[in-house]
């Protein structure tokens, strides 16, 4: 690592190159701009490159690479620990986030930096929307890099399956366009692939006619678990597109609107985003009410960024976090039997999981028609163990980790990369399935000297 006036240097020599902000550790900002979301992730860059256009990122990166400085992005900043880099640069695309909706068309031009409120509410005024994931402080880039999974896959598909065209600054420092027809092999790999092709400054999306959903959680006490999953994992998959929810196994938060009385109360959960009409919307969801009465049904009609945002506030910056996470066919009765055991011993009321069904829209793509490896899959789930405050982050990943470890029979060798901190080499492999050795190659194309390899790395084929 640079010494701290070596460190102070870089940044001022930087900053001569840039329309945005070089900030080093001497900086008063330094401090704040180095943190990520998650608060177990605490790394020092030499220099951060805070950019405001392509062209910055350009220059950034050229000066990373005359520098010997290992390069980490960062959009949203809610990675594994790689929107940031020790003693490298990192190119902050945040002030990049711009949003630009053509209603005609249905496209949405989103600047690298964006967070997916920010598309949301740009996109609500027309009554449309872009599928992407259930917390609204997630940066577009990051999440839509490795697939995109959120309340609209199984009517819409995932995030990677609604891109259509993306501006990218490779590691040589060149410009160019991917979609279909330009560097169509460039623009695959990017749906599914994660960091290591390029840096996106800008995405292109399709959007769908979504204005008002109908949705929310439904809870029951976590002694119900067997009902209610063993009836999910049957009913969801034969359910229309239109029809959605994801399982979950929480603690009730104890703070308002949640009733005082179920205030910490452990619970399993449906979250529904129902896009179906009211009638078909409130079938569905009665085949629930139906088996057990909710202790909480806090479902109803809501603009959809009302939905999309509505576990920020459980999230907030500096949140402590680990996670592990896989892709899952069948959830058999011994599996259903771990989820309510490690249910009932979360180490923390923040701690949780939660299955999120990746089929009907999801999986009709063809497996080799992006790089995203989970098209046979019914459901990706997750295992977070979370708390605000330091000094229980050992046991948040014994249980995120044994969570995940007790259900591993019962799900794919494969896994999705937004889903995984620190697995090693093989695992990240693993997590690209099939794909891998495709991907290789057209790393070797675009990255020869894996210039992006601060992420789930893909190395270049030889």
């Amino acid at each position: 690592m640079a010494t701290v006036s070596g460190e102070t240097a870089l940044a001022t020599a930087l900053d001569e190159r840039l329309r945005g902000t070089a900030i080093g550790p001497d900086d008063p900002a330094y401090e704040q701009a180095r943190l990520v979301h998650n608060g177990m992730i605490d790394k020092r860059p030499a220099v951060i490159a805070r950019c405001i256009n392509a062209g910055d990122v350009i220059s950034a990166l050229a000066f990373a690479r005359s520098e010997g400085l290992d390069v980490a992005v960062r959009c949203g900043a809610h990675s594994a620990g790689h929107a940031s880099v020790d003693g490298g640069l990192q190119i902050d695309l945040s002030p990049i986030g711009y949003v630009n909706v053509d209603p005609a068309d249905r496209v949405a031009r989103v600047g690298g930096g964006a967070a997916l409120g920010d598309v949301d509410h740009a996109t609500h005024a027309f009554g449309l929307a872009a599928p992407f994931g259930t917390v609204s402080t997630t940066g577009v880039g990051g999440l839509t890099l490795g697939g995109g999974v959120g309340y609209l896959s199984r009517r819409y598909g995932l995030s990677i399956d609604n891109l259509i065209g993306a501006d990218v600054v490779l590691a040589d420092g060149s410009f160019v366009r991917a979609d279909e027809t330009s560097n169509s092999d460039l623009f695959w790999a990017l749906r599914g692939g994660g960091g290591n092709f390029g840096i996106v400054t800008e995405f292109r999306f399709q959007l769908h006619p979504v204005a008002n959903v109908i949705g929310g959680p439904m809870l029951w006490p976590l002694e119900q678990t067997e009902e209610i999953l063993g009836l999910y994992r049957e009913w969801m998959p034969e359910q229309a597109d239109d029809i959605y929810a994801f399982f979950a196994l929480l603690s009730v938060p104890p703070a308002p609107p949640f009733p005082e009385e179920l205030h910490l109360r452990k619970a399993c959960a449906l979250v529904w985003c129902n896009t179906a009409p009211a009638e078909r919307a409130t079938e569905a969801m009665d085949t629930f009410r139906s088996l057990a009465t909710p202790m909480l049904d806090g479902v109803g009609e809501m603009p959809f960024p009302a939905l999309q945002s509505a576990f920020d506030p459980l999230l907030p910056f500096g949140t402590r976090m680990y996670w592990r996470g896989g892709f899952v066919n069948e959830v058999p009765d011994a599996a259903i039997a771990e989820y309510k055991r490690f249910g009932e011993s979360a180490p923390t009321w923040l701690s949780q999981t939660h299955l999120y069904p990746i089929d009907a829209a999801a999986s009709r793509p063809a497996a080799d028609a992006t790089a995203w490896p989970g098209r046979g899959a019914r459901w990706s789930q997750v295992f977070v163990g979370i708390d605000y405050e330091p000094g229980r982050d050992e046991e948040l990943r014994d249980w995120a980790v044994s969570f995940s470890d007790a259900l591993r029979p019962y799900s794919a060798d494969a896994g999705y990369v937004n889903f995984m901190m620190d697995e090693g080499g093989d695992r990240a492999r693993a997590a690209y399935g099939p794909n891998y050795d495709r991907l290789a190659k057209i790393k070797a194309k675009f990255d020869p000297d894996n210039v992006f390899h601060v992420n789930h790395n893909i190395r270049p084929a030889t």
